[in-house]
């Protein structure tokens, strides 16, 4: 275990190197530093870092497509790029050295989940271009795991896979798990005699009602793991199965700080703000100051004492949906959903305009085998509870099972039928 000081010590040497590496060789951020005014050599202490400028998703998309890497592309061993789906892609690569770093933390966050040596690990997080899952599978098999690398889709063929490979460990998005748990009870099996005894879920943000609901049907251990590409995919932080109370950043390689995302400036431990990440690692693309839009707080390590832990995302800056003045995050509605007798997790929240005036349906599924009066009773407590806990009059249309959009990746939470 390193003790505090001495990971201080590192990560001020890692900082300075990775201003220097960044500054010499990345053209758009000499620019940046030198329209701020300051130079890597300024930075004296961790608390200098709040000199440097902040980079942005813009950054990268303006720089598309290796405008931001700091090694010759011929060092460049692998490149993953975003879907582009909101915008332009954003690109990011990766030498040999950086590869060997991400199976490093990957391989650490599924120890700490409660992954070992010999144990086999069910990835159904999505390969290609997509950092999920070749992340996920090079540190599995740095830990020593046997992988099954089933990726998405076909979710009646994973079901038969797992049954029949019996892994101990799947590593999925927790809406796809959902799903997947699904199709277990349609052909008629109870998931809790499953092989499967821990989940790593990642990619999309979900709550503590969620964890009971995949925890109460598999019996496993669920836990959270958090990354982007941008800062080098899955690993950047892991729950500890033995605490589950937020995840511990890996600060050997990656220095968090949580800034007000208006006032841009640092908070202080306990805050909830906007989760911002400097790698200290990387080559082939160093990030400075990256904002991720997520929203968290940072607090003292408890399982890994020697790493600060960050708060669970259930929200991004972007995410959020201003309804006739009021904020409201898509977690915000799911907690209401999960704790409503008759309604399953499956949900979209649909935004249009009515008489110049934005309104919101929550579209739910039905849980099967709920009556029809059950589910008139259900729509009437979910609106109620909404309009309570946050202060928002909503329609709500409740569905037949199964009838709701399916992504084997990040779920569509929203969809805004609103005029541009």
């Amino acid at each position: 275990m390193i003790q505090l000081d001495e990971l201080r010590e590192l990560q001020l040497e890692r900082l300075q190197w990775t201003l220097r590496h960044a500054y010499e060789n990345v053209p758009a951020y000499r620019k940046k530093f030198d329209d701020a005014g300051v130079r890597p050599e300024d930075c004296h202490s961790l608390e200098d870092l709040t000199k440097f400028p902040f980079t942005t998703k813009q950054d990268l998309r303006d720089n598309y497509p290796f405008g931001m890497f700091a090694v010759p592309r011929d060092q460049v061993r692998r490149i993953h790029a975003s879907s582009g789906t909101t915008g332009q892609p954003t690109v990011v690569g990766y030498t040999a050295q950086d590869l060997d770093t991400w199976a490093e933390v990957m391989a650490r966050s599924i120890h700490a989940a409660g992954g070992h040596p010999g144990h086999k690990v069910h990835i159904s997080y999505g390969y290609g271009l997509f950092t999920g899952g070749l992340g996920a599978h090079y540190g599995a098999e740095k830990l020593g795991c046997t992988v099954i690398p089933a990726s998405g889709g076909m979710t009646a063929r994973q079901v038969r896979i797992i049954q029949d490979f019996r892994p101990e460990i799947i590593m999925v998005t927790p809406s796809y798990m959902l799903t997947l748990l699904d199709e277990f009870e349609r052909q008629g099996i109870d998931p809790r005699t499953s092989s499967l005894r821990v989940g790593i879920f990642g990619a999309e943000p979900w709550t503590e009602q969620m964890r009971c609901e995949i925890e109460e049907r598999t019996g496993m251990d669920a836990v959270d793991i958090y990354g982007l590409s941008e800062v080098i995919g899955p690993g950047v932080a892991q729950e500890c199965v033995e605490t589950k109370d937020g995840l511990h950043i890996w600060e050997d390689h990656f220095y968090p700080e949580v800034v007000d995302p208006i006032e841009q400036v640092v908070l202080p431990q306990g805050e909830q703000g906007e989760l911002v990440f400097t790698s200290l690692t990387k080559q082939a693309l160093p990030i400075i100051r990256y904002r991720t839009r997520d929203l968290t707080c940072l607090l003292p390590g408890t399982a890994r004492p020697e790493f600060r832990r960050m708060r669970k995302v259930t929200g991004r800056t972007d995410d959020m949906i201003i309804l006739r003045g009021v904020n409201v995050f898509p977690t915000q509605i799911e907690e209401i959903v999960l704790r409503t007798p008759g309604l399953s997790p499956h949900f979209q929240l649909i935004l249009s305009k009515q008489d110049r005036m934005d309104t919101m349906t929550v579209r739910v599924e039905a849980r099967p085998a709920t009556a029809t009066d059950a589910r008139q009773t259900a729509a009437a407590t979910l609106a109620g509870q909404i309009k309570n806990s946050i202060g928002i009059s909503v329609a709500v249309d409740i569905t037949d099972p199964d009838t709701l959009e399916r992504s084997v990746g990040k779920l569509r939470r929203v969809i805004d039928n609103r005029p541009k």
